[in-house]
This record gives C-alpha cells, structure tokens and sequence, in this order.
C-alpha cells in the first residue's frame, strides 16, 4: 500500500508530521516536518518509508477532519524560504503543445512551426532515452523561492499589475539535497502552477515573467514510484457553480519526457546542489482553462483532485495591493 506523508499544524501552532496508507493515517513521533524526517533518513542511509517504520506510530489523526479545518500544510517548507526553489518545465505532456501553440499562432504563419511546436516534438523524439542516458533538454522556467508558496487551501494573491491568473493542474517533484550534493526525490504531489497566461500570449519571451505568482502543492507527498498512467479533474468555481470542469492527465505514459531526463536536466547544473536546500520542480500539464476561453476573476476557487494523491487543492485567487511604484527604486 502506497505511503502518503503530510505536515501538520495544530491550532497552538505545534507542527508534526503524519504518514498515510489507504484509509489510516497517524502521526509520526518525533518529526516536526517532513524535511527533518528527510534528513535523518538520508543520515541514517535508509528510505522514507522505513524510517517511518522506525519511529512507530503516534495518535490516529483523521486526515479529512484536519483538512477540512485547514489544519494541512504544504508537504515541505524549510525555516528559511529562501532555500526552496520553486522551478518547472512545460511542454513535456503530449496534449501539452496543443494550448501553448494555440496561444503563440497569431504570432507567426500559419504555415511555420512555431517556437513551442518545435521545442515540443523536440521532446517528443528524444525525451525518453535509455536509462542512464542524456535526452533531449527541455524548456525550464523559474517561479520563485519559499515566499511565493501558499497552503493546499489558501488563496493566490496575484499583483495588480497582472493581466491574468490562471491555474495549471500538475505534478511536481519534491527534493532535498544531501550533504555530499546528491539530490535525493522524496516523492511527488498534487500541484498548481498558476500563472499568468495572457501576460505570455502576448510574447512567449514573456514566459519568464507569467510565472511569477503563486503556487500551491500537496497537501500529500506521494512516496515511491510514480503511476505510469492518471487521470485527474480540474475545476473552476464561481459564486458556488462550476464554471468550468476538464480532465487532465499525467504519468509518464501521458509525457513525452521521463521523469529521469526532466532531473538530470534540472539538477545538472551545480547551483542547484546546495547541501539542505529544498526544490520543487513542475513536471508541466496539458489542460488549461484559459486555452478554452476562460477568463478567471477574484473570487474564482479552483478546486485540482487526483484520488492517487489524495485530498484535492482548493485555492481562491485574490489581488494584491501596493509593491512598488514606477521610479521607486533609490540610488544610495
């Protein structure tokens, strides 16, 4: 039975972590956050799940009560938010090309490829080498650190600047670095890697600045292999209807990248193998709502479920007020 793993926060503000297989779930004794759990797994050179084992069983906790009282944090966070990096990659699905080639058409003829069909079929032929191999590199985008991380129930404040806030139903992957660089995978959760999808119709070198927002993952990280094949619901609600509702999917029969060569191509590059540091990588999706013509607002809910990965997302979206000001920036 799969191992699930979340982190806790009670109303006194003590956190603690606890482990989930079907329907059962307890806390674990001794940890306060999965990253601590973490640590000492790779300290003592054994796995997530037997160091679980090891710890016994704490109190039975009932995982949809604590949701439902928001209670859930995010599955990992380090004391100093700025050793998580939050970073991702796109057109690795294989509907995936479909929405952005559809948002970048206008720019070019209609008889050229454009810059994302390319890069897409790029991945398509070369994304899944032998194990062990290199493959094709594919698009990469950095969100931001810690600070821009919000619970699996919490709100996405988007600046008043932005000109959209649309979601991105995915997975991502959950890393801690160990002290000698390795980068070690703890597991994989429920994500939605908002962003700001008319700011990079306009121009796809916009990419860059369409994905800083907000995001959200978890509440569950998923520990061991990944299903090849999933299937999973994203919604939008609106005044207590559903606005809008698809299916998107995932897995690796769902991509034209391994998740080996989306790694290999994050992680080679030495910054990223800071002993202790935290990273959360987005595999990329192939279902927008914005594709479909929807135009989301304040007040909106999006709601992402996937029964593998347990409890769903559910986060509103509301604006962000102040920041700085054109010319606001001081010459000392």
């Amino acid at each position: 039975m799969t191992l699930r793993l979340l982190q806790h926060r009670s109303d006194s503000g003590e956190r603690a972590v606890i482990a989930a297989q079907g329907d059962a779930a307890h806390f674990v004794p001794g940890f306060a956050s999965i990253r601590a759990l973490a640590l000492h797994a790779i300290a003592e050179g054994i796995s997530l799940a037997q160091a679980v084992d090891a710890a016994g069983k704490g109190d039975a906790v009932d995982i949809a009560a604590e949701y439902a009282a928001d209670r859930l944090l995010a599955p990992i966070d380090h004391d100093d938010g700025a050793h998580v990096l939050l970073t991702g990659t796109g057109l690795t699905h294989l509907g995936s090309a479909e929405g952005r080639d559809k948002m970048h058409r206008e720019a070019a003829a209609a008889e050229k490829q454009t810059d994302s069909m390319r890069m897409f079929l790029e991945g398509l032929e070369g994304g899944k080498p032998a194990a062990g191999a290199v493959g094709q590199q594919p698009e990469w985008f950095y969100k931001g650190d810690g600070s821009q991380l919000v619970g699996p129930t919490a709100p996405f404040t988007m600046p008043a600047f932005a000109k959209d806030g649309g979601e991105e139903p995915e997975l991502a992957g959950i890393y801690l670095i160990g002290e000698d660089g390795t980068p070690y995978r703890l597991g994989l959760a429920l994500a939605n890697e908002f962003s700001d999808h008319v700011t990079e119709r306009k121009n796809y070198l916009y990419l860059a600045h369409s994905k800083l927002r907000f995001c959200s993952f978890g509440p569950e990280l998923r520990i061991g292999e990944l299903p090849a094949n999933l299937a999973g619901v994203s919604r939008i609600h609106r005044a207590g209807e559903v606005l809008w509702e698809k299916e998107f999917l995932s897995g690796e029969e769902n991509m034209c990248h391994s998740l080996e060569n989306l790694e290999y191509h994050h992680f080679k590059y030495a910054q990223f193998l800071r002993p202790g540091d935290v990273h959360v990588h987005f595999f990329g999706t192939a279902t927008l709502s914005f594709a479909d013509g929807i135009k989301t607002q304040p007040g909106d809910q999006f709601e992402i479920s996937l029964d593998a990965f347990g409890a769903p997302l559910r986060n509103g979206i509301a604006i962000r007020r102040g920041g700085i000001k054109a010319g606001g920036a001081k010459a000392l």
